[in-house]
């Protein structure tokens, strides 16, 4: 009876949309290589994203293709490279909140192949629902990753939840600018995360995402995170730490 119990509610407990926990290389591999039976034209937010379908069956149902080259587009510095780069420094900050992405060719473009949620729903939808108490959690941690690349562009249409109420963030193309501001307000703190941000240098940050950005993408990002920290501090400051680091 106790393992019919423990079955039943395993059957019960919330899906999460986190499928390649534990198993990125995996699933980098897959979208790098796997054969694409056919294209659709997304006709949701302004980089006209295309969805790519894959034989059905495989480890992979789908995924977005965003080939953009690095460049002004309504009146916004935009890049695939910028896509890549949120999904390798949220693998190097432990984040868990940027699904896969990788750099593929297709068709003679190359751009950002970036894996499709199945199962999740947009902020929008779930807004009027009651939150779990990790909610709050999360909207920090979100904040902080925001304020540390430079994302300007947050916004309902790039924020996804599951059904056991993970936040998904996408559409990085426009962040790591050079620009040094901090988009987004900090009020409370995620220790584990900032600690994480605070440990990062220009050689990890080097390595990690070389490939994608530029050095001074790079430098400029420190300086966010250096801004971030004495923000971070004046906070502290003021409503003491015990208030502002809340996990």
């Amino acid at each position: 009876m106790l393992i019919l119990a423990l079955l039943f509610l395993l059957q019960q407990a919330p899906s999460t949309a986190r499928v390649w926990s534990g198993r990125n290389a995996e699933f980098e591999a897959y979208l790098r290589t796997a054969a694409i039976v056919r294209m659709r034209t997304i006709h949701l937010g302004v980089t006209h994203p295309k969805r790519a379908f894959f034989t059905p069956g495989g480890l992979v149902d789908s995924a977005a293709w965003k080939p953009l080259p690095p460049g002004f587009r309504r009146g916004y510095w935009e890049s695939y490279q910028s896509e890549v780069a949120a999904y390798e420094l949220d693998k190097l900050l432990d984040l868990g909140m940027v699904p896969v992405v990788v750099e593929r060719r297709i068709d003679g473009a190359i751009g950002a192949f970036v894996l499709w949620l199945d199962g999740v729903r947009t902020w929008v939808e779930v807004q009027s629902v009651v939150k779990p108490s990790s909610w709050a959690r999360q909207l920090a941690r979100v904040k902080l990753f925001d304020d540390l690349i430079g994302n300007p562009d947050r916004n309902k249409g790039n924020l996804l939840v599951d059904a056991a109420w993970n936040l998904y963030l996408i559409d990085h193309s426009r962040a790591f600018l050079d620009d040094r501001a901090l988009p987004q307000p900090i009020d409370h703190v995620d220790s584990a995360l900032w600690a994480r941000m605070e440990a990062l240098d220009e050689a990890t940050l080097g390595s990690a995402l070389g490939a994608w950005l530029k050095k001074s993408q790079i430098k400029s990002m420190l300086a966010r995170r250096d801004k971030m920290g004495a923000a971070i501090d004046a906070l502290v400051k003021k409503n003491g730490r015990a208030a502002v680091f809340a996990w």
